[in-house]
């Protein structure tokens, strides 16, 4: 049997750009999937990419995209990365930007015409190269389902993943002719919602196969408090939505052979030396101290108001707690002032992707409040550097940690301790319950040492994502 040709498309791929967990899945799943399917991936070059570093050259091929009678030049590079294919859209447009989307608290103006460019470039390579599958992923390439459906010429199948609904790339209706989209695709069945243009619910409209990263996060988004305006839409076109769990590179986190730590380890005497080190690196005071760490996007779904508003009652006890992150600045100056009255709160506003794993390598508890979470990978990783997440039971969070008191060393998932209503009371409930957990070293020892040993690799996923091109490209053009 041939294996599937494939084209991944995504506005963020790791190392290359990243903003968020999207570009983690853009590099780790096609990895897992390349092993069964001949697949390369494609996304923006934008202009804080390291050419020289990753040997992107050009790939001999420009050209020219049209929208509403104006002219944008294209052009194509590529490049060979750890046994990987990817490919490269460069335009003045969409790359010469100092963020992937905008600022933090704000996005670009003109996103929606930068990522109809991005769509129609990678309609253009559609057209000119052979793919049995294109597998899209959030609204930055949301449009493309609609313009294959335009363009008969295209066989290719789509498969569109939705990694967070809240983000659905919602603009104003004068963009359509800016865009150069026919006003006749502005309905209820396809772009419209509520008198805007929704570029999300326009590739649930036409995708063939609609995913997204977990199968509670699935049931959720069907219901009015997490289907953020879409769950009568989704509700309808239930029939071709599928939830499938993230995993995570498990060479990338392998705390056994991860060279950014101060010592790789596979045990947790060995991961201590980490934590000590860590300890005296940020003047944090008492390594016996239990260590609370939280490593994420400064952002409301995050549960930043419940962990700032918790957070000076957390700091009275006898531990410590470090934070890795950047978002929103109404959020870094409510920390800057909880730490200026604990010296026990270190805080480091960044994206650092060698500290968050030393701070893997040396945490004994993960923090994760999220209001929702489609998924989330931060609670994976800090299961396989050994740690206990303290996480609210909701959409992946649910589905990837089970509740320490109910532990069972059969079990394949990992263990953690969780709460059910994101609430301040509920949350500082679970960390008395996670301060009890450490006094009793040989429990706590036995669910660190059970989380280490699961499997949190794309294995069992990739294996659902191939049957899925395999399932949409036998399917008939109607």
């Amino acid at each position: 049997m041939l294996k599937p040709s494939v084209l991944f498309v995504s506005s963020e791929v790791y190392p290359f750009a990243k903003s968020g967990g999207l570009a983690d899945i853009a590099h780790s799943l096609p990895r897992a999937l390349s092993k069964d399917c001949n697949i390369e991936v494609i996304m923006p070059l934008y202009s804080f990419v390291n050419r020289k570093t990753y040997n992107i050259v050009p790939a001999n091929e420009s050209f020219n995209i049209s929208m509403n009678g104006i002219v944008y030049p294209v052009e194509l590079y590529k490049c060979l990365f750890e046994g990987m294919s990817y490919r490269f859209i460069y335009s003045s447009l969409l790359c010469d930007r100092d963020f992937l989307y905008g600022p933090p608290d704000s996005g670009y103006e003109d996103n929606a015409l930068r990522f109809a460019l991005f769509s129609r470039v990678i309609i253009r390579v559609l057209k000119e190269n052979s793919y049995d599958v294109v597998h899209l992923n959030d609204w930055q390439c949301g449009l493309v389902p609609l313009l294959i459906k335009e363009d008969k010429s295209i066989n290719t199948k789509t498969l569109f993943t939705i990694h967070n609904l809240s983000y659905q790339g919602v603009f104003d209706y004068e963009v359509l002719q800016t865009l150069g989209i026919d006003s006749k695709y502005f309905t209820m069945e396809c772009l419209e919602f509520y008198g805007r243009v929704n570029f999300i619910k326009a590739a649930i409209a036409d995708a063939d196969m609609v995913t997204t990263v977990s199968p509670s996060y699935a049931k959720e988004i069907l219901t009015p408090e997490f289907g953020c305006g879409l769950e009568g839409f989704l509700s309808h076109h239930q029939e071709k939505l599928v939830g499938i769990i993230n995993g995570i590179d498990t060479e990338h986190f392998s705390p056994s052979k991860d060279k950014r730590l101060e010592k790789p380890y596979s045990d947790l005497k060995a991961k201590a030396t980490n934590k000590s080190a860590y300890i005296k690196a940020t003047k944090l005071k008492g390594v016996r101290k239990p260590l609370f760490v939280f490593i994420g996007r400064f952002a409301w779904q995050k549960g930043m108001d419940l962990l700032i508003e918790a957070l000076p009652i957390i700091a009275s006890y006898e531990c410590n707690i470090a934070i890795l992150g950047d978002g929103e600045e109404k959020y870094h100056m409510a920390l800057r002032e909880i730490a200026k009255e604990n010296s026990n709160v270190h805080l480091s506003f960044a994206y650092d992707e060698s500290l968050s794993h030393r701070m893997y390598a040396s945490a004994d508890f993960l923090l994760m409040p999220s209001l929702f979470e489609p998924c989330g990978l931060s609670q994976i990783i800090a299961m396989a550097y050994g740690e206990v997440p303290i996480v609210h039971r909701v959409g992946g969070l649910s589905d990837t940690v089970k509740d320490y008191n109910d532990f069972d060393a059969k079990k394949a998932k990992g263990f953690g301790i969780t709460f059910d209503k994101p609430s301040v009371d509920a949350f500082l409930k679970a960390i008395d319950e996670a301060m009890k957990l450490y006094e009793n070293k040989s429990i706590y020892n036995k669910i660190a040492k059970h989380n280490m040993a699961c499997d949190f690799s794309w294995q069992e996923s990739a294996m659902s994502y191939l049957n899925l091109y395999e399932k949409i490209s036998k399917k008939e053009n109607l």
